[in-house]
């Protein structure tokens, strides 16, 4: 009599793959394809071990990877069944209503306190490899903005290699989970391609300037410094347009 496709499949699996991780593989697919829903058991190990034309150990452990997966569970005397996946967890930063000139402010506040530190610990810490690139993520500040282009990805890239320079994964974890959208400029602008005003983008480009020298000369509180008054305008510029009621670029 001829083996059930599926065994045929567990008795060849492919380049690198074993057996248990073909096994695993299958019956993660009849789970997600709802051949086995939430709260139902599972074939019993003699059963799977004719379906799949594998040993009793194969199963197991195969089985065991569901577990650890969060995809099934054993019930004593019961037999192994389907869990119900988690609910989806929540993450935060997601509800930033960055239309809301208030929202970005409250995001410039956090951030104050996040990257003033950051820059702190990138003056002690930074490498050679990381001054570089600061310096790199500058020029392309200034190379962008002479060139009539928006500024908002580069300066996003700059306040991030400052925080990949506290060599505390961390800082640059923060900064990633928020995204770009954390550049105020680019929250609320209607165009993406608009570029700013050059007076603007001279004051901006003055204070990333001090932040940067401030951290290749390995002064801790300059850093510090340099990054609290950078935000700190920020949000004194984004005050004086919530102030005025619009939700026009400064």
């Amino acid at each position: 009599m001829d083996m059930p496709a599926r065994s045929r499949r567990a008795d060849r699996p492919g380049a690198g793959r074993t057996l248990v991780e073909t096994v695993r593989d299958a019956l993660r697919e009849q789970i997600a394809a709802g051949a086995y829903p939430p709260g139902s058991r599972l074939p019993s190990e003699a059963q799977m071990t004719k379906e799949f034309g594998v040993s009793r150990t194969v199963i197991r452990e195969a089985v065991a990877s569901l577990r650890a997966d969060g995809l099934v569970a054993p019930r004593q005397g019961a037999g192994v069944f389907v869990l119900a996946p988690p609910a989806p967890v929540e993450l935060p930063f997601q509800n930033i209503d960055f239309v809301r000139i208030s929202s970005i402010i409250e995001l410039l506040e956090l951030r104050t306190a996040v990257e003033a530190e950051a820059a702190a610990l990138a003056a002690q810490r930074r490498s050679p490899a990381q001054e570089e690139k600061l310096i790199g993520c500058l020029r392309e500040v200034d190379r962008a903005a002479a060139a009539g282009e928006p500024t908002m990805e580069a300066d996003f890239a700059l306040h991030l290699a400052i925080a990949e320079a506290t060599n505390n994964p961390r800082f640059g974890d923060f900064l990633s989970m928020i995204g770009s959208n954390l550049i105020p400029r680019k929250a609320l602008s209607d165009s993406s391609s608009e570029p700013a005003p050059k007076e603007y983008l001279d004051v901006i480009r003055g204070e990333h300037e001090v932040i940067v020298n401030a951290i290749l000369d390995g002064d801790e509180e300059a850093a510090r410094d340099a990054m609290r008054h950078h935000l700190k305008s920020s949000q004194a510029r984004y005050r004086a347009l919530l102030r005025a009621g619009k939700a026009e670029r400064p």
